[in-house]
């Protein structure tokens, strides 16, 4: 093959790269998870999140486990099987921002009030914040706090969280995807939670859901974009780029120039 067609190829390959805009993902690597947990791309009703990744984490009741929930928490009956998940430690400056988005999907209905949270936690696991809780309701208010739960001492963006009404198509949900018990199955749409850190320390995300009283007609929430004060809590990955073929277009660029030079 000529040398200028070489160079064609390879000058298409750079431009290829260079134009090329890396997609980052949210990587679970050093969070620890109980139950059912993972990351997704874009699937069913859960769009990707408007943080930008090209995937999003999950946590799930379909192959949930026992003893997961909040003590004293949800009123009248108790939480069966659930999932749960909890970020590497992280530090963070009085004032610091905490921020992350979620979005709870619900396939239970009137009766079966499953619930999601979101805790801050300390080094050692004990709680600081509980930031919000979604819960399943029949009569069409907000998921957020939801009854028989605490109110969020996260803000929320938007502020209401009505939700989405109708049976769910979502992966890990399993054999209930597109089902629905009674009125309050859904989605919410991804919504955002910011909390100020109270004071200087090392903390813990923790993201949970569980089931209400049974362990059918299941549950769960999928979230993105933790920070805090900006920085990424468990480093995310970036997409590589081609990189061998940007050398080769480099050093075919430096051959032909070369050439030119000595005749």
């Amino acid at each position: 093959m000529k040398l200028s067609n070489l160079l064609k190829i390879s000058a298409l390959g750079m431009a290829a790269v260079l134009t090329a805009t890396p997609a980052s993902a949210i990587l679970l690597s050093g969070w620890t998870g109980t139950g059912n947990s993972g990351t997704l791309g874009a699937d069913g009703v859960v769009t990707l999140s408007p943080y930008g990744d090209s995937q999003y984490g999950y946590v799930s009741t379909n192959g949930g486990v026992t003893g997961v929930g909040l003590p004293g928490v949800g009123g009248t009956g108790n939480a069966t099987d659930g999932s749960v998940i909890t970020s590497p430690i992280f530090a963070a400056e009085s004032g610091d921002a905490l921020e992350f988005y979620f979005n709870y999907v619900t396939s239970d209905g009137a009766g079966y009030a499953d619930y999601a949270w979101a805790r801050l936690l300390d080094a050692a696991s004990n709680e600081v914040a509980l930031l919000f809780t979604a819960r399943t309701r029949s009569d069409g208010g907000d998921t957020v706090p939801g009854f028989s739960m605490p109110a969020p001492t996260a803000t929320l963006t938007p502020g209401s969280t009505p939700i989405i009404g109708g049976a769910p198509t979502w992966s890990p949900l399993g054999s209930e995807s597109g089902s629905c018990y009674d009125t309050g199955c859904g989605y919410t749409g991804w919504i955002q939670a910011a909390y100020n850190i109270g004071s200087a320390g090392n903390y813990r995300l923790e993201i949970g859901v569980v089931n209400w009283n049974d362990s059918a007609f299941d549950s769960g929430m999928a979230f993105d974009g933790a920070t805090i004060a900006g920085t990424v809590i468990g480093e995310p990955t970036d997409i590589p780029t081609p990189a061998p073929l940007a050398l080769l277009g480099l050093g075919l660029m430096s051959l032909w120039l070369s050439r030119r030079h000595t005749r």
